[in-house]
This record gives C-alpha cells, structure tokens and sequence, in this order.
C-alpha cells in the first residue's frame, strides 16, 4: 500500500476515536445531570410532609375522610401520629364519663379535656395548672364565685390567684353587662384557656396547641400568641412588632429552625427570641416549662403591681435566656431600667386611688360599675394605659411605653380630675388639688 493510500485510513480512525470519545463524555455528562436531578427531587420528597394515615383502615379514619376530611388530614401529618397516638387515645372514654357522648358504639369527648392530654403530658399539665394560663385567666372574666371549693383551693394555689381587688371585681362586671351574645366571641374566646372541664381538670391545651395537627411551628410563631394577646389592655403583639426581637422575626424568621427538638434550642436555631422563646422554650441553660409565669419578676397585669414570689429564681431562668445573646451588663442595666417603669406607673396607679378616694368616701359614686363616664376614665388608667407601659418597657417598645402608655396615663389623670372636682362641686364639697403630675424621680 502506497504511503497516500495509508493517510485517509489513518485520518479515518482518529476521527472515529475522537466521535466515541464524545458520545461517552455526552453520555456521562448526561448520566452527571440525571443524578443530580433525582437527588435534588429525593432531598425535595424528603422534605414534604409525610401522611401516615394515608393506607390507614381505622375505621375513624375510614369514616371521617368522608365526614370531616381535613381534620384527617391534618392529624396525619401531626408527630402524634407518628408517635402511633390514635383517635380513641384522645377522644374515647368510659361510658357516663361527664359531658361523654355515645358515638358508633362507644362513648366519646367531642373535644379531648387537659384529663386527656395528662396521660402522656403529666409535667406540661403540672406547670400550666401553676400557670396564669389556668385558672386565673377564667377568673378573670368569671370570678371566684363560678370555682368550687376544690377549685378555688386549687386557684388560691397560683400566684395569680392573690390578685382579686375591687379594680379586677370591676373588670368582671363587663362579662355581665355586655352578655352572653358578646362574650362567648369576646372575653371566653380567649379566658377559656383556663375553664374547667366537667372531668374537674383545667384548661383548654388546643387554644394554643391547634388541633389535629400540633404542630410545633404553629405553636412556637408569635401569631399563636396574637390571637389574644392584643388590644389596648395587653398589646404584646403590637410591642413585640416594633422591638428589636420583632424586626428580626419578619426580617429574619422565614429561615429559623421552627421544628427543632424541644429542649435543645440555641441561638442556631433563633437568633432573636419569639414569645415562646422567652417564656416557654428550653433555651441554652434554661428548661422548658408550660408555667407562662415561671420567668417573670413581676405580676405586671395587676393595677399596681408587685413582685412575684421567688421573683429572683424566676429572674436566673429568664435572664439564662437573654444571656444566650447579652453579656451581664446589659441584662442587669436593662432589668434595673424595668423595674424603675414599675414602680413609676405604681406610683401614677396609687395617685389614681387618692384622687377619687374623696367621691368614694362622700357616697358620690353608683354602686354599679360602668355606668357613668368617670367609672371608665379611672379603669382605663390602670387597665389599659397602665398595663401597656409596663409591657413596653420590658419587651422594648418605646411607642407602646410612651405614647400608648405613660402619656395615656397622664391624659387620663387630668381627666380624672376634672371629673371629681365637677362631682365635689356639686355636692358642696371642697374640690382637690393634687398638682402637677410627677415622677419618682423629682420626689
């Protein structure tokens, strides 16, 4: 063979090796690709929510996907589900239990009682039992009369329960005059978190627990807490929104860690605290509880308030908490900085008292409560303005201290004031002259 016959061969060959070599590295860039692919769509199944009730034939849950399909669905995604928690385990119960119904062919509770819920909860139920959460907050709209007498030990038990004054007599009077109509969507939507049941235990643990599917984002967001804590005698809600905590939640919250196994938490997985964070959450040092008080120094919704006892174990389990971000300094300089506002607003509360004290004691006001202009002027002193200055200052919310809070308060006195006076007058009598207004720190 000629050397000219032998080069096309060769040319032949080399581009049949260099055709092969790109089908393989196709191929295998192909191959690359798919892999990725279905890995990214494996991490992307991983992370749906499974339904473990999906080939479940209970025949509860055979015969609410018809009748209630949501409720199932929503339970089938739960942790107790998982856990193997069925239906009867919450809803079943011995027949002539009280307020048990008769149910294809067994007796249920229609809404599962704290009684339920202790039988795998034993301490979360003990610390909300001890809790403002309980007892006090029915009480609150209800009174003490509604309590038997092992009821009422039980609420006397609380630390809360110490706080029923003629000013908190007043704030019941509201559930009366306005009614059942209002009520039952105003005062017991929430106070009922705390209602006994007819089994004699206490509380409502799905007001903030959402049934079915108990989730611990749900409960863990600060918008669980909204649904009550709002308004202008309690706004947390709107203080939280406008505090540095509450920034970095709606700038920030969308990428913390919401299902993070209770009692481990770090700054990892909340870099700023939410409600749950501060008063709930087992949080670097400190342990979980389900006593909404256990962390706090002061009872701040009482009209003047006071210190809780062990205020200052209740201060080393909080302060564990603003430790995980602040050094010392700033802790001891902030809690020094509340407790003057407490004592401030005391101070305002008290003077309140003085100043109507002369129409009290003169019979110049009705027995019944919120039934003239004066009777809301002095509540709303205490009630709203003063409450909501006290919150500000703790949860960092300078509108809510100042502008909701302590100016409300100042408006409110020279109101009051003025009111007496015109009443002093009319009867006769010698109108006061309590000066201008001051504060602790001018005295």
């Amino acid at each position: 063979m000629s050397r000219n016959d032998a080069q096309p061969s060769s040319n032949s060959t080399r581009l049949l090796i260099l055709g092969l070599v790109a089908v393989a590295i196709v191929i295998g860039l192909t191959l690359v690709v798919l892999s990725i692919t279905q890995s990214n769509a494996a991490a992307g199944q991983s992370d749906e929510p499974v339904n473990v009730l999906a080939d479940s034939d209970d025949e509860c849950v055979d015969c609410h996907r018809n009748s209630t399909p949501g409720i199932v669905e929503q339970f089938g995604h739960s942790a107790m589900a998982a856990a193997e928690v069925t239906c009867r385990d919450c809803h079943e119960v011995k027949e002539g239990y009280p307020d048990s119904v008769e149910h294809e062919g067994t007796f249920i509770l229609g809404t599962p009682t704290t009684a339920m819920c202790e039988d795998c909860h034993q301490a979360e139920v003990a610390q909300f039992n001890q809790s403002r959460h309980a007892l006090p907050a029915f009480v609150a709209y209800a009174g003490q009369e509604a309590l038997n007498d092992q009821m009422l030990a039980q609420y006397t038990a609380v630390p809360e329960g110490g706080f029923i004054d003629d000013k908190i007599r007043a704030r019941n009077a509201l559930h009366v005059i306005e009614g059942a109509a209002v009520t039952r969507f105003a005062c017991e939507s929430c106070h009922n978190v705390g209602k006994p049941a007819a089994d004699g235990s206490v509380g409502q643990c799905n007001d903030c627990h959402l049934r079915h599917e108990f989730s611990l984002e749900q409960v863990r967001k600060p918008e669980t807490c909204n649904a009550c804590h709002i308004g202008p005698d309690h706004p947390q809600w709107e203080i939280y929104q406008e505090s540095p905590h509450g920034i970095a939640y709606a700038t920030g919250g969308d990428n913390w860690h919401w299902d993070a196994e209770p009692g481990t938490l770090t700054v990892e997985d909340f870099p700023a605290p939410t409600c749950a964070t501060c008063h709930f959450s087992g949080f670097g040092a400190t342990g979980t509880t389900h006593d909404v008080g256990d962390r706090l120094t002061w009872f701040l919704a009482a009209p003047v308030s006071q210190r809780r006892p062990a205020w200052q174990d209740n201060a080393v389990r909080m302060q564990g908490v603003c430790a995980e971000c602040h050094n010392s300094e700033f802790i001891k300089d902030f809690y020094e900085g509340g407790d003057a506002v407490v004592e401030q607003v005391n101070a305002w509360v008290v003077e309140s008292d003085q100043i109507i004290a002369p129409l009290q004691e003169n019979n110049l006001l009705t027995a019944q409560p919120f039934d003239e202009p004066i009777d809301f002027v002095y509540f709303n002193l205490w009630h709203h303005w003063g409450r909501t200055a006290k919150f500000g200052s703790w949860m960092q919310g300078p509108d809510y201290t100042q502008w909701h809070g302590a100016y409300e308060i100042l408006h409110e006195r020279a109101e009051l004031i003025e009111m007496v006076n015109d009443k002093l007058q009319e009867a006769g009598l010698e109108p006061i002259d309590p000066g201008p207004p001051g504060n602790l720190d001018s005295n």
